[in-house]
């Protein structure tokens, strides 16, 4: 394929991806799927290699990419196929992210697969949410291995239902289960076109192609890092079990056509919820790589050949069964990332930004008649250019917020207070973003689970500048940990103060 004709085809399979998620947030029920666009779409070749994707969630597409070429491969396909697993240790995150994966047939034969990936805020958790404070993966909910929720292209009602009679509000994970599977469907549709048009040769060239091209500006990239071993140790809070200061520690060692990303050194796994799957730790990794690519490379497998993952067995991110993982997805792996961006940054002093605010700050609630589930942003990390953003979703999210309106309309909870923390971005030649302040009060009983970082740690400043400031929970106006659970009653106010972005350069 020329250059023209490859371009046309990176925009048409993208498409199909932006399509999905269109169908996807149009067709969902939940808040959390329609309104914070907790989901990702994204297409893989015949044998699992990642493609294309929309731009949806780093964490959901990167380990996605890394794991799928396992699970397809073990599975006799036959077309109007459609399987729903949610497994962290089979190549899901958490429990909460249910991944329906249908394969692509044109004239019998395999041509790939659609996929996509959504947040549940109802998994039959222990706590409503469904991210609980847990020791175990069975604490956190329904464990959903490879099944055929699809047969013939007709839907399974007997296992749908018997997935449904786990979850405490089916009304609303019934609806959103039936989103995704639309939108796999509009996925299926729409690439069997684009293989209709263009026959089945030329569309497996187009692949191969593909990942020609993005294996290419992979290397050119990795070629321009100095080689050498560069090393940094970042910090998790606690693991709300009791366990504080729990070290990641990441060593790159670049060579002029491989970057090896080693974790040895990083604490073992242990009994709170922090724990994550490798390949959790794969997408944090992937993320950061994919940042120093120019902006036309295409999301395709071929961008990370040359990246190698070590991580020792058992430790905190490349945790064994049965291991709690529900906080590992979502505040590990912006650890993990903070961890490989300190280090990329003794190799790229003049490219890499600041420590960005470093928690989803997580908060799921409920009672048994509803469940609720949000990730807050705070301050970007300045970097050597400009200052850094306020009130942001950073590196591993990318969702929206809930907006006000529709929080109150469905739940029982007033939003009294949504500001920008000012002055909470460290200090420097370029300002670190501020976080924001979120204050819920609640209109009925209800139980609350807190997962959360940079309470105890601040997001670290770069070439001199200074750290942001660090995140605190206040109920009621006094102080409670970063991970906690607890029962609130009509007229409690819950306050999240999100830390700012470390500065960047020595203010003048």
């Amino acid at each position: 394929m020329d250059a023209i004709e490859l371009s046309l085809f990176v925009k048409r399979i993208n498409a199909v991806c932006e399509e999905m998620g269109s169908v996807l947030m149009r067709t969902a029920f939940s808040p959390n799927i329609k309104d914070r666009l907790d989901f990702s779409c994204a297409i893989f070749d015949d044998g699992g290699r990642l493609c294309a994707q929309a731009a949806h969630i780093p964490i959901h597409l990167g380990s996605m990419a890394y794991a799928m070429s396992g699970i397809v491969t073990k599975i006799a396909w036959q077309p109007g196929d459609m399987i729903i697993m949610n497994d962290p240790y089979l190549g899901g995150t958490h429990l909460p992210d249910v991944t329906l994966i249908a394969p692509v047939f044109h004239h019998d034969e395999l041509c790939g697969f659609v996929a996509n990936r959504a947040h549940h805020a109802d998994i039959g958790a222990c706590t409503p949410g469904s991210m609980p404070l847990a020791r175990t993966l069975e604490q956190e909910g329904l464990i959903i291995p490879p099944t055929l929720v699809m047969r013939a292209g007709v839907i399974c009602d007997e296992v749908l239902s018997e997935l449904l009679g786990y979850l405490h509000n089916p009304q609303i994970a019934r609806p959103d289960f039936i989103a995704q599977i639309s939108a796999n469907i509009a996925g299926l549709n729409r690439l069997i076109l684009l293989i209709q048009s263009m026959g089945d040769m030329a569309f497996k060239t187009a692949l191969s192609a593909l990942d020609d091209y993005a294996d290419s500006l992979a290397q050119s990239v990795l070629a321009e890092l100095p080689e050498g071993q560069y090393t940094f140790t970042d910090i998790m809070d606690d693991d709300g079990q009791g366990l504080c200061d729990i070290p990641i520690k990441a060593t790159l060692h670049i060579s002029s056509d491989k970057v090896r990303v080693d974790f040895t050194g990083t604490a073992d796994q242990v009994k709170g919820n922090i724990n994550c799957p490798l390949s959790v730790t794969a997408a944090a990794v992937y993320y950061c790589f994919y940042c120093l690519m120019p902006p036309q490379t295409p999301a395709s497998a071929g961008v990370f050949h040359h990246l190698e993952i070590n991580a020792p067995e058992k430790c905190l991110i490349n945790a064994s069964y049965p291991a709690a993982v529900a906080a590992g997805n979502v505040e590990t792996s912006t650890r993990i990332v903070d961890a490989v961006l300190g280090a990329l940054a003794q190799a790229l002093p003049e490219k890499i930004p600041a420590a960005s605010h470093g928690s989803m700050n997580n908060v799921a609630m409920g009672s048994g008649h509803w469940d609720y589930y949000e990730t807050l942003g705070g301050g970007m990390g300045a970097g050597p250019i400009s200052a850094g953003m306020n009130a942001v979703q950073t590196h591993m999210t990318n969702t929206l917020n809930t907006p006000i309106e529709i929080l109150e309309k469905y739940y029982p909870l007033q939003i009294t207070q949504y500001a920008i923390r000012r002055d909470s971005g460290g200090e420097g030649q370029h300002k670190g973003g501020d976080g924001l302040i979120r204050q819920y009060e609640f209109l009925e009983e209800c139980h609350v689970t807190l997962l959360t970082e940079r309470r105890r740690h601040p997001p670290w400043g770069m070439a001199g500048g200074k750290p942001g400031q660090a995140a605190i929970n206040l109920l009621n106006n006094e102080p409670v940990p970063g991970k906690t659970e607890f029962k609130v009653v009509p007229g409690d106010r819950l306050t999240i103060m999100t830390a700012g972005g470390g500065g960047w350069g020595i203010k003048d």
